[in-house]
């Protein structure tokens, strides 16, 4: 499983040192790019919408329509 996390700045290197003293968690990548951090963002967000339209409790527009407002 994967999991992403916003930490308080200045918690950060307590949480690493916490975390990579754990022998089951692997981290894999750390960013502190602001950019980065958005488009991640961005993509939980899009993932949690499909999970919710899937779940039927919420309408995602059609590519048809997606494209007529260009």
């Amino acid at each position: 499983m994967k999991v992403i996390l916003d930490i308080k700045e200045s918690r950060v290197p307590f949480f690493m040192e916490l975390i990579k003293s754990l022998d089951f968690v692997h981290v894999i990548k750390e960013t502190s790019s602001k950019e980065k951090s958005e488009a991640i963002e961005s993509l939980t967000e899009a993932f949690n919408d499909v999970k919710l339209y899937e779940q039927g409790k919420k309408e995602l527009k059609s590519a048809k329509d997606l494209l007529n407002e260009l």
